[in-house]
């Protein structure tokens, strides 16, 4: 059996969040924790839209999860005041394992709502069945169209003329959940694949807090389920 120790129960990232400055309304505030495996773009989109009002953003980003040591997502939630949970699935048996342990810490921090935001690892049971109709993902398409990685490539391989950016709710399915909002980015001629993802990350920036914040206050829900 793989030893449980290897968790973030022994990550040095993990430090207490500071409360100083706090209000009292704040701490009643959902909790939502932010997944990010890369340099953690949107997770300061989030951060800053929800430091800077958090009654009207509607939840307090109380941790980081990361499985990837070294990612430069860490040192934007330490610069943020942000605890982080620091893992490394491959020292697991398997996921599920790996996700039992997860979610003993979300539970230990009063975890209310998951955000996942360049998370690369597809979710199992365990989460899915503990936060049900709570976690949600951005994807740099307009789903169905280019699900999994490599969307804006994919786009750019099929020669469309317009893809986009989706939130969505998390399945047991890759970017297959419940659509919570779309919005159009136009290719452009001679776009590569860097300068597209480029103007679709700058709309993610945008989307994707304001779409949680909608969620959060029972603004916006899936036309379909």
């Amino acid at each position: 059996m793989m030893q449980r120790s290897l968790s973030a129960s022994t990550s040095a990232e993990q430090e207490a969040p500071s409360t100083e400055g706090a209000s009292t309304s704040d701490k009643r505030l959902p909790r939502i924790a932010i997944f990010a495996s890369g340099s953690g773009s949107n997770f300061q989109a989030i951060v800053d839209a929800a430091q800077a009002d958090p009654q009207h953003f509607g939840a307090v980003v109380a941790l980081l999860v990361c499985d990837k040591p070294g990612a430069y997502v860490l040192e934007r939630a330490k610069a943020a005041g942000i605890q982080s949970a620091v893992y490394t699935p491959k020292q697991y048996e398997n996921r599920e394992l790996y996700e039992q342990d997860l979610l003993q810490r979300l539970q230990a921090e009063g975890i209310e709502w998951i955000v996942l935001a360049g998370y690369m690892r597809i979710i199992t049971h365990v989460l899915l069945e503990a936060y049900p109709g709570k976690m949600m993902n951005i994807h740099p398409s307009l789903l169905p169209s280019f699900p999994g990685l490599h969307a804006v490539k994919q786009a750019l391989d099929y020669g469309v003329r317009v893809t986009g950016v989706t939130v969505h709710l998390v399945d047991a399915g890759m970017d297959t959940g419940p659509i919570l909002a779309q919005h159009v980015v136009q290719v452009e001629a001679g776009d590569t694949e860097e300068s597209l993802s480029d103007r679709i990350h700058a709309i993610e920036h945008g989307l994707y807090p304001a779409v949680i914040c909608d969620v959060l206050a029972g603004r916006l829900a899936p036309i379909r389920v």
